[in-house]
């Protein structure tokens, strides 16, 4: 039988998680004090700007527990953190953890959550630093405060995009939609190990790679990441900025996969590229003349493609899609909403 909170405590989780990063061996020297103290302490870079983010992922709300191992669990916690740290063009650094547990929950399975953390961790030499346990009576959660940098003065913004700007996405938004929608469908979690979507959904990868180049070369008006879905992401730029959008039906990507998955459900991929997905892809805007050389930049990179699909109007808040016919409809920005979902 595993061995659970009940048996060792939260004491003795906090041992068992203080071994584990040890043996990770990654120390950073801007660290002065981790874990073990009322406080972390660090000594920012000079040059750099700070970024902090912060989000929580509750059982049976955000992951389904049944059809997610708890090393992806960690993985995909870690990764929509970074997503927001990647999408202003930032580097991770330092992570605080906090995990609200049930007593029945096997001490295997937290070690197996922090092993997913510094998996995503790892390729920055970003660390843990702190954080705080606490017993759950219901849903586990997980909440993580994410630390980054970026050199100062570079950080891309939401805020500032310009009508005549082209809007560019990495990846193909609606597949995790599309993931979460199959394994809801009944199948067995066992055949959908390796599906596409179903990995799309379980185990997404951040942009954070793709968001630093962009930031860098300093060619980009505003980005976001996808992680309430292309329209209504593309919504919050639309309002941070005072702007509209206009997207062309036949540039949006659709994968096979995607595609496939639309004609199983009998619905149109556009809807599902446009819905409501915690994808964590990009959406960049930028004046017409960079759009090649931010897409170079990406896609030299080796892990995604980049599309061109629409352009920033001068309408506050609308957004529409011009469809293949050349007609025109307003589309609804709804996103993820957590208290109307």
């Amino acid at each position: 039988m595993s061995e659970t909170l009940a048996v060792i405590g939260e004491f003795g989780l906090i041992d068992r998680i203080d071994a584990l990063l040890e043996r990770a061996g990654i120390h950073v020297p801007e660290v002065s004090v981790g874990i073990g103290d009322d406080c972390a302490v660090f000594q920012p870079r000079a040059g750099y700007d700070i970024l902090v983010t912060c989000d929580v992922m509750v059982e049976g709300r955000h992951y389904l527990p049944q059809f997610i191992s708890p090393l992806d669990l960690g993985r995909r916690a870690m990764t929509l953190n970074i997503s927001d740290i990647g999408a202003m063009g930032g580097v991770p650094r330092y992570a605080l953890v906090s995990l609200g547990l049930r007593s029945d929950t096997a001490i295997e399975d937290v070690e197996a959550i922090y092993l997913g953390f510094m998996e995503e961790l790892k390729p920055f030499d970003a660390v843990i630093i702190g954080g705080n346990l606490t017993k759950s009576e219901g849903a586990n959660f997980v909440d993580i405060t994410l630390i980054g940098e970026i050199a100062a003065g570079t950080s891309v913004r939401r805020s500032t995009a310009t009508p005549g700007d082209v809007i560019l996405v990495t990846g193909y938004p609606g597949e995790a939609a599309a993931g979460l929608r199959i394994l809801l469908s009944g199948r067995s979690a066992h055949d959908l190990e390796n599906n596409p979507l179903v990995q799309a959904y379980n185990r997404p990868s951040h942009r954070a790679a793709e968001g630093g180049a962009v930031a860098r070369s300093g060619l980009a008006s505003a980005m976001i990441d996808t992680s309430d879905g292309l329209v209504g992401d593309l919504g919050h730029i639309c309002d941070k900025s005072g702007v509209g959008a206009l997207l062309v039906q036949e540039k949006l990507p659709i994968s096979p996969p995607l595609r496939e998955a639309a004609a199983h459900f009998n619905q149109d991929p556009v809807d599902l590229v446009l819905g409501d997905s915690d994808d964590y892809e990009l959406i960049i805007t930028c004046p017409p003349e960079h759009a090649d050389r931010i897409s170079s930049l990406i896609t030299a990179l080796g892990r995604v493609q980049v599309n061109t699909i629409g352009e920033i109007t001068s309408t506050p808040g609308k957004i529409q899609l011009r469809s293949v016919d050349g007609s025109s409809r307003s589309l609804s920005r709804s996103g993820w909403n957590h208290f109307a979902q």
